[in-house]
């Protein structure tokens, strides 16, 4: 039997082996019009919101997971310099890197706000196994005390 182009296929032929979606809740809890359920964010946002929750986690916050978290939010007790700027950028890659699996990060940026007393942050990655390009999101970072 002779093999033919036809007579196979790759998983880029097939765009659902190729491609995974990607569901959350969200925490808003709205209703979706038609089933009435809690609406649902899927692929870029629910992602989004998850990398959001991730950096904004303080070790031994979660339970029975001590070890997800970041030393951001102690961070941002420092005096708001570029230094800090520099110190929270590391923090956030590494918190990224190794607890969102479903990430490869870009790039971080961390500009101070020295008229806030806070820290403006731009995140751009790509989502693995999606055809999504690069994705940018774009969070505050404050201190709430």
């Amino acid at each position: 039997m002779a093999l033919t182009p036809n007579s196979f296929s790759d998983a880029s032929a097939s765009p659902s082996r190729a491609t995974r979606k990607y569901k959350d809740v969200s925490l808003s809890f709205t209703r979706h019009p038609i089933t009435g359920d809690i609406a649902g964010l899927t692929d870029a946002d629910a992602v989004k919101r998850s990398v959001r929750n991730l950096i904004n986690t303080d070790f031994y916050e979660r339970p029975f997971h001590p070890e997800i978290g970041s030393d951001i939010r102690k961070t941002l007790f420092e005096p708001v310099d570029t230094s800090t700027a520099d110190s929270l950028s590391i923090y956030i890659e590494e918190c990224i890197v190794n607890f969102e699996p479903r990430v490869e990060l870009a790039s971080v940026r961390v500009d101070a706000n020295i008229d806030r007393n806070g820290y403006n942050v731009i995140i751009e990655f790509y989502l693995i196994n999606s055809p999504a390009g690069l994705i940018e999101m774009e969070v505050n970072l404050e201190r709430l005390r």
